[in-house]
């Protein structure tokens, strides 16, 4: 199965339909770095970062991993690292993952742009949890904490996520 996220802020998965956020610069083809758009497309669901110190693990079958207070992301696309996990300290631009606020006390790491990450054309495009009252992403694709754990304890790791128009 595939977890099928549209433009009009659903996303269906399991013959269920979800409320989802997405980037406050719509959904586009053509994404770049900082546009915060939410890209087209088919991407792996690579892992699961979650805030033990928060919340309960996510019952999953992909792999999941505690998120660390040095734990970041690369955004710099000048950067060897960009759109890569890097530890903090860090010396170029990077996103934290261990926030104050709670979106990112779970994150499904998207497979877009990675393999291999190509400076400018986005970084950091995850599934993680939404802000109150579904306000926009920066352009990844958010939906509330009880349709994560639900959404989450279905997947398989051979299952993909596809971002339409």
């Amino acid at each position: 199965m595939t977890i099928l996220v549209r433009a009009d802020n659903t996303l269906i998965y399991g013959g269920k339909t979800y409320r989802c956020a997405l980037g406050k610069g719509g959904v586009k083809t053509d994404k770049v770095e900082g546009d915060g758009a939410t890209p087209t497309g088919i991407f792996a669901l690579r892992y699961i970062l979650y805030r033990a110190d928060r919340i309960k693990k996510p019952d999953s079958a992909l792999n999941v991993r505690v998120i660390e207070k040095t734990d970041g992301w690369c955004d710099d696309p000048q950067h060897a690292d960009y759109n890569r996990p890097v530890t903090l300290p860090f010396p170029a631009s990077y996103e934290k993952l261990y926030r104050d606020d709670p979106i990112y006390d779970i994150i499904v790491v998207l497979g877009h742009n990675d393999s291999p990450p190509v400076p400018g054309k986005g970084s950091a495009v995850f599934f993680h949890l939404a802000r109150h009252q579904y306000a926009p992403t920066e352009g990844c694709v958010a939906v509330n904490l009880t349709d994560m754990y639900e959404i989450l304890a279905k997947i398989t790791p051979d299952e993909t996520i596809e971002i339409r128009l």
